[in-house]
């Protein structure tokens, strides 16, 4: 169930509390992914998250990155469903700086404007999935909730705007994406020409069966 953002008031931990939940936290962890805490008050530690995304993501070669302006040396492809990457921020990190950071992990020339990260949490037997604000800190969201992901966890998708909004592509990136549409029609040609294929060579073969003499 995907809902509205809640107003969840950011309560200011002291150092001491927050040392606490982080000892806390380390106690939990069964997969090593601890979070350190530093003599300035920040921690660090890891955070994971699903890849959703319905459209193809466009991806810079080795031999375009650095480069501000789109160029041939660009692809964009689906990413396979269930997708998960796992980053290793700090406390001070925000949603958005976190969403720039996965991005440029992968390489993924698309704007970070066009994204968006979700927290997935359990509440009265329930999954909701709600819109994080660009401003709010996952790691500290991870923090309180514990290392269980069943409890929280976070998942990235594209800005939920009713329409595609297309003028917010790149020229490249549109015409990769009918190149993508091209190939997706000709696969479901070819399979339903299969399809057909076999079914009249069944029934051919029938055919024969029930005209063969004798």
């Amino acid at each position: 169930k995907d809902v509205q953002k809640e107003r969840e008031p950011h309560v200011y931990l002291s150092k001491e509390e927050v040392k606490e939940k982080i000892q806390s936290y380390n106690s939990s962890v069964t997969d090593k992914l601890k979070m350190t805490l530093n003599a300035n008050g920040i921690y660090t530690g890891f955070i994971k998250v699903q890849m959703e995304l319905c459209r193809p993501i466009t991806v810079q070669s080795s031999h375009s990155q650095g480069r501000s302006a789109p160029s041939n040396q660009e692809t964009a492809f689906y990413l396979p469903d269930g997708c998960v990457n796992t980053l290793h921020i700090s406390s001070t990190n925000t949603v958005r700086e976190v969403i720039e950071a996965l991005l440029k992990k992968f390489f993924v020339a698309d704007n970070p404007a066009k994204f968006a990260l979700y927290k997935r949490c359990h509440k009265e037997d329930q999954v909701y999935t709600c819109k994080l604000s660009d401003r709010e800190h996952p790691l500290y969201l991870r923090l309180v909730a514990g290392p269980k992901t069943e409890m929280l966890s976070f998942v990235l998708r594209e800005h939920e705007t009713g329409e595609v909004m297309w003028e917010a592509f790149s020229i490249p990136e549109l015409q990769n994406f009918l190149r993508i549409l091209d190939k997706e029609e000709n696969d479901q040609l070819q399979m339903l020409k299969n399809r057909y294929a076999a079914y009249r060579g069944k029934l051919e073969e029938a055919l024969r069966g029930v005209l063969k003499p004798g």
